[in-house]
């Protein structure tokens, strides 16, 4: 499951940079049209970048999986997987409304994904398992789906309020969940 995995996660980066066209002049003015694309990439990257990190936290917890956390984790491939076409979308109409809020409700659908391969995990090994343990009430997560909820909302009012919104939960998944690596050195695994 984690190696398919990474190799969805190496895909869908290779997608989002391969739609990072070149300017066509040659000057550092050029540039400045791919702006609007290039913030969204950096955005999608990060947000994948963190996925991908805390699926391996999230795994490294695991003994075994069943049919159940495969689907889940497919679902949450699926749902990742949509990022490069919103990521573009949004860079290339600058923010507009609609493409924000698209983006929000993929971010939203992948938060959600996540949430359940978590739990479909936990179920599998216990509510005495590390992974319960580590993950507890996962008030973080909570919190991100609550954020993204509001932000889709608010990408029709101000398209950079719902912006902002996505970098504050970007900023709160950044550094790796060390919940599981802290459950992890106390049980010796």
């Amino acid at each position: 499951m984690e190696a398919f995995s990474d190799g969805v996660i190496a895909i869908i980066i290779t997608i989002m940079v391969l739609e990072l066209a070149p300017p066509h002049g040659g000057e550092l003015a050029a540039l400045q049209p791919l702006i609007p694309t290039f913030l969204s990439y950096i955005l999608s990257f990060v947000f994948v970048g963190i996925y991908w990190n805390n699926h391996h936290h999230l795994l490294q917890t695991v003994k075994q999986v069943d049919g159940r956390a495969l689907w889940a984790n497919l679902h949450l491939l699926f749902w990742l997987s949509l990022i490069p076409f919103v990521t573009g979308w949004m860079g290339e109409n600058e923010f507009a409304a609609w493409p924000v809020a698209l983006y929000g409700i993929v971010m939203l659908g992948a938060a959600i994904a996540y949430t359940i391969l978590t739990l479909s995990l936990i179920s599998l090994h216990g509510s005495d398992s590390v992974l319960k343990t580590a993950i507890g009430d996962d008030r973080k997560g909570r919190i991100s789906l609550l954020i993204y909820l509001i932000a889709i909302l608010l990408a029709f009012v101000d398209a950079r309020i719902a912006g902002a919104l996505y970098i504050l939960v970007a900023v709160i998944w950044l550094i790796p969940d060390q919940r599981i690596e802290k459950n992890l050195k106390g049980s010796g695994e």
